[in-house]
Formats: structure tokens, C-alpha cells, sequence
């Protein structure tokens, strides 16, 4: 288990087991913020990579479209966006992480700079500090719970 240098932050308890994960989304389909400028980022990100990760494209697009906008300046520093230096704990392994968003072409799993184009990136973008989100890792589902928000270390 990989620990990040924050200490955990409280975290809303997921209250179903993995049989009602598939009826249930109230608990994990969070509401999410992004800045306008980040909107016009991220489409475009999205759409440059449709004819080679169609998949996670389209996620990240239809993150984007159920997404409140808002003026940059309005995004609280709790949210997640490019950029931003995150914690976040995924609950079936217990698996504690902490990266950094990044475009794609910044990506380095080395230095734990994650693209926002890859599933755990398309998964916490725009969501806030305290919030969880149940999202298709590997070959099954999970809840990812956001632990802790920075914009740098």
C-alpha cells in the first residue's frame, strides 16, 4: 500500500456492499465542478484522443457534460483539476495514492503524474475533497473516496 505525504481527511462511508453497487448511484455519482477554462482543456484533450482510447474519451467527455461550470475563479481549491496534487483511496483494495493530474502529454507514472485521460484520472476530475465516486478500474468496479486536495505540494 502506497501511502501520499497528506494524512486522511474524513471521508464519507459508502453504505452499500458490491451486489447493490449496480443498483445503486446516489452514494457515488457525485455532483462536479469544473472551470470554464478547464472545460475548453479538457474537450479538446478528449477529443484529440477519440480514435486512439475511444473509451476513456468518451467518459471523460460525458464527465465533463454532467459537470457544473463555473468561472476558474470560482473553482474551490478543494476541487480536483489539472494540475492538482491528489489523495485518494480506492475502498475494495484499501489502496491509498497520491498524484498529480496532468495533461497527457506530462504524464510520467514515476514522478505520479497521472494523465486526466486515463480511467483514474477521468474519475477524479472535478470532484471535491470528501467526495467518492464508484468507477470502472481494471476489469471491475470500485469506489474511489478523495481524501485530500491541493493545487502543490
Amino acid at each position: 500500500m502506497r501511502v501520499g505525504p497528506f494524512a486522511a481527511a474524513h471521508v464519507l462511508p459508502c453504505f452499500f456492499d458490491e451486489a447493490s453497487m449496480e443498483q445503486s448511484s446516489a452514494c457515488c455519482d457525485p455532483p462536479l465542478l469544473i472551470g470554464d477554462g478547464s472545460e475548453v482543456v479538457l474537450r479538446d484533450i478528449a477529443r484529440a484522443a477519440m480514435s486512439r482510447l475511444p473509451d476513456v474519451a468518451e467518459r471523460l467527455l460525458g464527465e465533463v457534460e454532467r459537470a457544473e461550470i463555473v468561472a476558474e475563479s470560482d473553482v474551490p481549491a478543494d476541487v480536483v483539476r489539472i494540475g492538482s496534487f491528489v489523495t485518494y483511496q480506492v475502498q475494495f483494495t484499501g489502496a491509498i495514492n497520491t498524484i498529480r493530474l496532468v495533461p497527457p502529454n506530462e504524464a510520467d507514472e514515476r514522478k505520479l503524474r497521472v494523465s486526466v485521460l486515463s480511467k483514474i484520472g477521468t474519475a477524479l476530475i472535478g470532484l471535491r475533497q470528501g467526495q467518492q465516486i464508484k468507477w470502472e478500474l481494471g476489469d471491475r468496479q470500485h469506489v474511489v473516496d478523495v481524501l485530500r486536495v491541493c493545487a502543490a505540494l
